[in-house]
């Protein structure tokens, strides 16, 4: 018993029973001492006659299972203590830190960029021009799937606007070229001619508005208020129609005063199309846009009944002079005016 007395070190005891070894508290002055020289601008200094030691925050202190916190939380503890100074330099490193991710976002949104022009757009442009040139009644290898994916793509990438904008002036191109050629037509052919360019741009719309569904949906009708349909059908009206209806119009009138001169569904489709671009257009030949689309014509009055009628019976008299026969009227009643 006397020698394990003697073997232990000295440890003195208080009147609380709190044991303070000589030998710890040289091993703590000596692992403290050790942090101190690792100085911080928001470090504090140790109180004069306790050299080893640093200031204490009332606050404690999680040290993540280690003896001692590292620098970093160390030091923004004491700068918490130290009011105006360490916010000063928690927002300059904040600020250093924002300048980095500036950075880095610009050259990512230049990345992107860069991938619709390089790689995203020239896919869709192929596909596109293909869809506009191509005979409806004809076969073209275009994956709508393909074409698809690529649009969600660059909706996804926040490339909507640019996509909308190439898409447009991709077919104002291809506009301009069908007004080109039509310049060219002669008159005797010059509604053969519209008819066809207008019925292939209408099959092509069919194909290309479902396959920009995704961005008709989050981008034309969500932010623009507006329907890719319309405004595409809006750009062969002012490219195509606009530049040739003065030429048009007189054209379809001459062909309506002679009967089957041009072929009745393609006077219907020139003539239907002209009005759902501009319906005021039907001011200018009512009797023709009459013959076509109902309502042009004011509403019947019950005093002018008898012009109606003697309108008609005109009309029925220059068809049969013109080879049309009335058809086989044997089962009419004998009262009924022939």
């Amino acid at each position: 018993m006397q020698s394990m007395e003697d073997d232990s070190p000295d440890v003195t005891d208080d009147h609380n029973h709190n044991y303070c070894g000589s030998s710890n508290q040289t091993y703590l002055t000596s692992q403290l001492s050790e942090v101190t020289p690792l100085h911080h601008p928001g470090t504090l200094s140790a109180p004069r006659g306790e050299p080893g030691f640093v200031r204490r925050s009332s606050r404690p202190r999680r040290t993540g299972g280690s003896k001692f916190m590292d620098s970093d939380s160390f030091s923004s503890e004491c700068s918490e203590e130290e009011g105006t100074d360490g916010s000063t330099a928690t927002a300059a490193s904040a600020e250093g830190k924002s300048t980095p991710d500036l950075t880095s976002k610009f050259l990512l949104n230049a990345m992107a960029v860069e991938d619709y022009r390089n790689n995203h757009w020239p896919n869709l442009e192929k596909a596109i021009e293909r869809l506009l040139v191509h005979n409806p009644t004809d076969h073209i290898s275009v994956s709508y799937a393909q074409i698809y994916s690529y649009v969600y793509k660059c909706v996804c990438q926040q490339h909507s606007e640019l996509l909308y904008m190439d898409l447009k002036s991709k077919i104002v191109q291809h506009l301009q070229q069908v007004s080109s050629q039509l310049h060219a037509v002669p008159p005797e052919s010059f509604i053969e001619s519209f008819n066809t360019a207008l019925t292939k741009y209408i099959a092509s719309l069919q194909c290309i508005v479902p396959v920009f569904m995704y961005l008709n949906k989050f981008y034309i009708e969500s932010k623009l208020n507006r329907d890719l349909k319309q405004d595409l059908m809006d750009l062969f009206a002012d490219h195509v129609a606009e530049k040739h209806v003065n030429t048009l119009m007189p054209l379809l009138i001459k062909a309506h005063a002679m009967p089957f001169e041009v072929q009745p569904s393609t006077m219907a489709s020139v003539v239907i199309g002209l009005h759902s671009f501009r319906p005021d257009w039907a001011q200018l030949a009512p009797a023709l846009f009459s013959s076509f689309i109902p309502q042009i014509n004011p509403p019947a009055v019950e005093s002018l009944l008898s012009d109606y009628a003697a309108h008609d019976q005109k009309l029925q008299m220059e068809l049969s002079m013109n080879g049309f026969p009335r058809g086989d009227q044997s089962r009419k009643r004998a009262n009924d005016d022939s």
